[in-house]
C-alpha cells in the first residue's frame, strides 16, 4: 500500500496515524511498542522516527511505502 505524504518527511507515529493503523496520535506510543515495525528492514520503535519518499514499512506483515 502507497501512503502519500506531502511533506518533506513524516513521523512514524503520524504515518501509523495516517495510514489508519492508529485511530489517534495518542495510541502510538503504545503501537510502537506492541507491533511489530520494520522500516528498511530495520526493526524500528521510536515513535518520532523521520520517514522520507520511498522508505518501506512492514507493519504487522502488512507492506507500505511512502510516497
Amino acid at each position: 500500500m502507497k501512503i502519500k505524504i506531502q511533506t518533506e518527511y513524516i513521523t512514524l507515529g503520524q504515518f501509523l496515524k495516517l495510514a489508519d493503523i492508529i485511530s489517534s496520535g495518542g495510541e502510538a506510543k503504545f503501537a510502537v511498542k506492541e507491533l511489530e515495525i520494520y522500516v528498511n528492514d530495520e526493526l524500528e520503535n521510536r515513535r518520532g522516527r523521520k520517514l522520507y519518499p520511498n522508505d518501506n514499512l512492514t507493519i504487522e506483515g502488512n507492506k507500505y511505502t511512502v510516497q
